[in-house]
């Protein structure tokens, strides 16, 4: 949760650095232009809300947090994301387009790299949803739900339906249900940690 100013500028540099985005030069700055990155325009939106509503209180900034959730819901729309404020972590990559949601109960780590047609969220009415750690590559159309707990360093299949807590490190977890495949090295799959 970013808690001051120079948390929202390290959460920046960090979902930048996931997402691999280059800075400066003319030709990246016409490319830009031309072809904006609309997820990195997602994330930044993303954490500018999180920044408004986590540390600013007075009126003026209550205004801006307000104009900041109004960018943040259109882009959410164009692009098909559901993701509240408050639940990623640094280092946030979203890979491509697609319907994604997230419930606002969930926590997620720093590092998470999260594809396309993905649910994570409460199951049975409960209110309570996954906690999961640092380090998670979630792969494309992966359901994840209920009160468990991921560990950190984990993969998490395409299509994996997860809805029991696995709190052992280093894992790949596959198939439906979910269930321990064989442990991993995740810096070969999430190449900027």
């Amino acid at each position: 949760m970013i808690k001051s100013k120079r948390e929202y500028h390290e959460y920046l540099q960090a979902d930048k650095k996931a997402l691999g985005i280059i800075s400066g030069g003319i030709f990246i700055m016409i490319k830009n232009l031309l072809a904006p990155h609309l997820i990195w325009r997602f994330q930044k939106a993303l954490r500018k809300a999180e920044y408004y509503k986590n540390c600013r209180k007075n009126i003026f900034d209550n205004i801006c947090y307000l104009f900041a959730k109004y960018r943040l819901r259109k882009i959410s729309v164009k692009l098909g994301f559901s993701i509240p404020e408050n639940v990623f972590g640094p280092g946030l990559a979203i890979v491509h387009y697609g319907t994604i949601v997230i419930n606002s109960n969930a926590k997620i780590g720093a590092n998470c790299r999260i594809h396309a047609c993905t649910n994570i969220g409460a199951s049975g009415g409960s209110p309570l949803a996954p906690e999961i750690g640092n380090n998670v590559y979630i792969g494309p159309g992966a359901k994840i739900y209920g009160n468990i707990k991921i560990g950190n360093n984990i993969a998490i299949g395409a299509n994996a339906t997860v809805f029991k807590s696995f709190e052992e490190d280093n894992i790949m977890i596959a198939g439906n249900p979910g269930k321990r495949i064989q442990e991993i090295d995740i810096k070969k799959i999430i190449k900027h940690i």
